[in-house]
């Protein structure tokens, strides 16, 4: 299954420049900072270059994921963990429990630095190699971290210095980045869906948010166990609803309405009117055809769930 074409108009609009200000940053310094993040997160930290940017999870150690990362190697013993902000608090309080001794430094440095959303040419137009590392130990200079693009359209994050002026390009809203990021169907996990899913339910092992050739992290035996010796039932699909829509909301199946069929992992207003959500959906109730409703069996339905990229069949 492929994603739907959007209609031209609003494939055009995905052009410009979005502040967002519902994102957050931790910072993770010091000679031990790869190495304290190498052992909480899904993604390998240590392999990542600096100026490499990568999707990663932090998870429980049931496997579930408690915040999605956008993480970015600014130099050897600097990283930015861009999340959403929600949950910043929660995750900067629980990753600090495990710094024991590390020499590593956690902080909050959301006030410190801007967040932009770059897409389409605006993101294209900004040509940096991952190998062109900013050199300064302090933070006096933005970062560009390329991410998975929506319909076509490149993205990527911007973080800089407070004060810094925004990238050229013309502006967009943050509603309309958030509709191209659902559509990008890689979800950032907010405070209604916190511990609600093991990454493969959103497809992070596909998006490259996942390494299964890494050391341990919290969680990572039941991820290994999902991936390796059971079978996925629930994956991430992208759909359109008539209507609002919002995280944490259920999904019920006409086959078998008496009990819910998935989740709204990320949703947002769709520019024709009504909503797109990424769900994560029983993989074999998709399989089987039938409705799928918002909040109750007889709710909004949601449009052909589709998979928005292709799954990797072997890791």
């Amino acid at each position: 299954m492929t994603t739907a074409s959007l209609v031209p108009d609003t494939a055009a609009a995905l052009n410009g420049v979005a502040a967002l200000p519902h994102l957050g940053v931790i910072r993770a310094t010091g000679e031990q900072a790869a190495t304290f993040l190498q052992g909480q997160l899904t993604q390998d930290m240590a392999l990542m270059a600096p100026g490499q940017a990568r999707l990663a999870a932090f998870c429980n150690a049931k496997g579930r994921m408690l915040a999605s990362f956008v993480a970015c190697r600014r130099t050897p013993d600097d990283f930015l963990l861009v999340c959403s902000r929600d949950l910043l608090p929660a995750m900067l309080k629980r990753l600090s429990m495990f710094v024991l001794r590390a020499k590593v430094k956690l902080s909050d440095a959301t006030e410190a630095v801007a967040v932009h959303g770059l897409i389409g040419s605006a993101a294209s137009s900004i040509a940096v190699s991952e190998d062109s590392a900013p050199a300064e130990s302090q933070f006096d200079t933005p970062f560009f971290a390329a991410l998975p693009p929506a319909d076509g359209a490149a993205r990527a994050l911007w973080l800089a210095p407070a004060g810094t002026p925004a990238p050229a390009g013309g502006l967009v809203t943050a509603a309309l980045w958030d509709f191209a990021a659902v559509r990008s169907g890689v979800a950032t996990l907010s405070a209604p869906v916190a511990e609600a899913f093991v990454p493969q339910m959103l497809n992070y092992e596909s998006a490259g948010g996942v390494n299964f050739k890494k050391g341990c992290y919290p969680g990572q035996e039941v991820v290994a166990r999902s991936q390796f010796r059971g079978v996925i039932k629930r994956r991430a699909y992208v759909a359109h609803v008539e209507g609002q829509a919002q995280a944490g909301q259920e999904v019920f199946w006409s086959g078998e309405p008496a009990q819910p069929a998935g989740l709204v992992a990320q949703a947002a207003p769709a520019p024709g009117g009504g909503s797109e959500v990424i769900a994560s959906l029983q993989v074999a109730a998709v399989a089987d055809g039938g409705v799928f409703t918002l909040g109750a069996p007889d709710g909004p339905a949601l449009s052909a769930p589709r998979l928005p990229y292709r799954l990797l069949d072997d890791i």
